[in-house]
């Protein structure tokens, strides 16, 4: 089989709008400061979700549409154990994606959002676990779609939240100076290795709050929907 007949266009439109998302989310990610001295912290939150979550909706439905789009590299799919072991890996994702589900009032602008220097909870584990999340996350459908365009696609997600590691960490010394430099030495970016050098502990009670039962019942609502989900993209034509 020719390059010509499994590359199609979806694969460089997919990773035109990945890029598209990475320069608006992160792009006003870097203007937050000076936005929200300008139009206030409320109006630049909803600002910023009026670009990014349009933008979010367009990568998933056209991820959904074009997912067997390519090459087939592998088929795994009848493998026994293999669908448990996706929706197992999926599952932990979304524990790593949404920590940020804990300040809910903020994300929604009812409370003033606000940049915060935590150290506790996931953050032990990982300080920036929404990294992880993908990363988890992309592992789990390139292994479940095995396609060319997964591929491509679960690339740029992680080449933008590889950068995301970077822009954040310069966005936090910027902010808060030595006191990020002394959360920074006791926390790692790879899952558990600060915990593994002795440099940060492990308090499981952080870990019970009703935000992760939000989360278990997220996962469960996704598990119900999925078959629906697939329909309703399906009628989108691009």
């Amino acid at each position: 089989m020719g390059i010509s007949t499994w590359l199609t266009p979806s694969h460089g439109i997919m990773l035109g709008l990945l890029l598209g998302f990475a320069i608006a989310h992160s792009g006003l990610a870097a203007l937050r400061f000076w936005g929200e001295s300008k139009i206030g912290a409320r109006l630049y939150r909803v600002v910023f979700a009026l670009v990014s979550i349009p933008l979010a909706v367009c990568l998933i439905i056209y991820f959904f549409n074009h997912r067997y789009d390519g090459l087939s590299l592998w088929q795994v799919q009848g493998v026994p154990g293999i669908k448990p072991l996706v929706w197992g890996l999926s599952a932990v994702s979304f524990f790593f994606l949404y920590p940020a589900t804990f300040n809910l009032l903020e994300i929604a602008a009812i409370a003033k959002p606000q940049v915060h220097l935590y150290e506790t909870g996931i953050l032990r584990i990982c300080r920036h676990p929404q990294m992880v999340g993908q990363v988890i996350w992309c592992i789990a459908h390139t292994l479940w779609l095995g396609t060319t365009f997964t591929l491509v696609t679960s690339l740029g997600l992680i080449a933008h939240h590889l950068f995301a590691v970077w822009h954040g960490d310069y966005r936090l010394k910027k902010r808060y100076g030595d006191a990020f430099l002394k959360v920074k030495e006791r926390t790692s970016i790879i899952p558990f290795l600060a915990i593994l050098q002795g440099r940060q502990t492990l308090d499981w009670q952080e870990f019970i709050r009703p935000s992760y039962l939000g989360i278990m019942g997220f996962i469960a609502l996704l598990w119900w929907g999925h078959p629906w989900l697939m329909q309703m993209t399906a009628r989108v034509s691009w």
